[in-house]
């Protein structure tokens, strides 16, 4: 059973609190290069130093801002590997999946049923409210948006997962020794994470009902697959794809996609809508592929 690979005599929960400060001052250290091009282009160019983060965001060209920022997601992956190999005496494997080897079947199919899903409804919303959207594709920025993004966008996602639905999950198993726990503590952590992305400043904290609504969705499919492989694919279907197709001035990645909304923000069903709809719908069609059963065990049973 995937999370109680992690569950063992020597495996405390404080060795979860030191590897968790291990992974984030990895992540640090991978902000090094963006720090460094910060001071490089404001000491020896003379440039104002950005005051907030969204003067981050803009302070670069597009592609090297998104190319520096997720750069420390290598970093951070590093250190996940670092602390499950030699913290927990653990295999990256134990941490992904409960199978004897990654099924890059379940990886690929998550996520092109999510790709497809997120293409789709997206050209919908262009078609249907035309004015909200201007064309922003340019095609040389748009090729090297591509090399960036296909290579370390999944490795941003996966980062994310193997943190919460991967070590953190089992982290909070060993804590509490029963399932819902972890997978309500881990959605949460997840949705408060997104708290400084700036569509919360311009749409308001009802957005982290969204955020929170996905991290429970990765974790029931994370627990009812026995493994994480379906989360990694739906994750970097999501961030991938919206990266490449749409960009705005309020959204966390500033991009050379295809389309910038131009709209103005706001919450409203378009929040409420996936979590009440789409994720059922999804949830279904994963149960019905891979025979999900015994779910009240799988999702809030104790833990031996």
């Amino acid at each position: 059973m995937f999370i109680e690979q992690g569950i063992k005599p020597e495996n405390k929960f404080w060795r979860y609190i030191v590897g968790s400060i291990f992974i984030i001052i990895a992540s640090f250290l991978g902000q090094t290069p963006l720090l460094g091009a910060l001071y490089y282009d404001t000491f020896i160019n003379g440039k104002p130093y950005p005051n907030s983060n969204d003067d981050i965001m803009r302070f670069f060209e597009p592609n090297l801002t998104l190319f520096l920022i997720l750069i420390s997601f290598v970093f951070a992956m590093l250190g996940i590997f670092f602390v499950v190999r030699y913290l927990h005496n653990q295999t990256m494997l134990s941490i992904t999946t409960s199978r004897t080897k990654i099924d890059w079947k379940r990886v690929l199919f998550s996520f092109s049923i999510w790709a497809i899903f997120t293409i789709i409804s997206t050209l919908a919303f262009y078609l249907f409210n035309p004015t909200d959207f201007v064309i922003n594709f340019k095609p040389i920025p748009f090729v090297i948006l591509v090399l960036i993004s296909t290579i370390l966008i999944p490795i941003q996602t996966s980062t994310e997962e193997y943190i919460f639905r991967g070590y953190l999950m089992q982290g909070f198993a060993n804590l509490a020794k029963n399932k819902w726990f972890p997978l309500i503590i881990t959605s949460v952590i997840f949705g408060a994470m997104h708290i400084s992305n700036p569509e919360v400043s311009k749409m308001g904290n009802i957005i982290l009902v969204y955020y929170i609504g996905t991290g429970l969705l990765l974790g029931i499919i994370t627990m009812m697959d026995e493994g994480i492989e379906l989360a990694l694919g739906f994750h970097a279907a999501n961030n991938l794809v919206s990266a490449l197709l749409v960009t705005s001035d309020w959204s966390a990645f500033q991009t050379h996609s295809i389309f910038k909304d131009i709209s103005q923000p706001s919450a409203g069903l378009d929040v409420i809508f996936p979590i009440v709809i789409i994720y059922p719908i999804l949830l279904f069609i994963f149960s019905r592929k891979y025979k999900w059963t015994d779910w009240k065990e799988k999702l809030t049973g104790k833990i031996a």
